[in-house]
């Protein structure tokens, strides 16, 4: 029987460089979408696929990360004194979500060192990987759900894949690999951003993964790469060369968050979603257009 995936590792230390200068003095993942801040999203969609402890690697500057998934008692009880139990009911879920773990980033610059981080408390079971400031909003069934299903039934480490265009070949890695099983393929390399002269495929390699724990030496036997940052594809592509690796093409909507046209369509989306205010938003928008 496959072991259950419960651990999460999310790097949050990243500067959020390209939201200066909102996220001087706030992190981009508290970036709100709507009424929720970004990185709640993430945890929600683990939470929704089953995972139970969220371990979330950080940096200086993050604390309000670590107090937005704490509890806040003094918040609560006012929250209750004031008759408003609605929100106080939406406020203590949100530590009462997951087990959440915090540790602080040490080593060079890149996704591939807060995964390498974890190492000590991820332990030796397959673990997931979701990025702090993109997710996906899959009503149907999660994301990362549709992962872990494809590890359960191969038992190998799978990325996410998601259909792009000619653009998308520019701005994201690129899945090259043979199809075997619907929206399932065996990867057989991922070109970083090669644009569409390049290669076939329009299947964006974009966050997301659920890995085993011989990723740690993969990590700990790659090189600095590109700006001299450590690479989690690195790792994977050099894992690839011992074992199999798949991508499972996922039916969702991917947000990407960590740009600022992404932040703004996330916003609206789920503004129109929202019951409401969805409709008036919607009226308000013809208006404007």
């Amino acid at each position: 029987m496959p072991q259950q995936i419960r651990k999460l590792v999310i790097p949050v230390a990243g500067l959020g460089t390209r939201f200066l200068p909102a996220t001087k003095a706030s992190p981009k993942e508290m970036l709100p979408v709507v009424d929720k801040p970004i990185i709640q999203y993430v945890v929600e969609e683990a939470v929704a696929s089953g995972i139970t402890d969220i371990i979330m690697v950080t940096g200086s500057g993050k604390r309000a990360v670590e107090d937005h998934f704490s509890p806040n008692y003094e918040l609560i009880n006012w929250l209750k004194k004031q008759g408003k139990n609605e929100i106080d009911g939406e406020v203590k879920k949100i530590a009462d979500m997951a087990n959440f773990i915090f540790i602080r980033q040490k080593g060079p610059y890149g996704n591939g060192t807060p995964v390498l981080c974890s190492k000590s408390v991820v332990g030796d079971e397959p673990f997931a990987v979701l990025w702090g400031d993109e997710f996906h909003y899959a009503p149907e069934k999660p994301r990362l759900k549709q992962l872990i299903e494809a590890y359960e039934k191969y038992q190998d480490p799978v990325i996410t894949a998601y259909p792009i265009d000619d653009e998308g070949t520019k701005k994201y890695g690129v899945v090259e690999g043979q199809e075997v099983e619907n929206d399932i393929y065996q990867v057989k390399t991922i070109l970083e951003k090669p644009g569409p002269e390049k290669t076939e495929s329009r299947l964006g390699s974009i966050g997301g993964y659920v890995l085993t724990p011989d990723i740690f030496e993969a990590l700990e036997d790659t090189k600095v790469g590109r700006d001299g940052e450590l690479w989690l594809v690195d790792a994977i592509f050099k894992l690839s060369k011992k074992r199999p690796i798949y991508a499972r093409k996922v039916d969702s909507t991917y947000y990407d968050t960590g740009s600022k046209f992404g932040y703004l369509r996330a916003n609206v989306d789920f503004a129109l979603r929202d019951k409401e205010m969805g409709e008036e938003f919607g009226k308000y928008l013809k208006s404007v257009i």
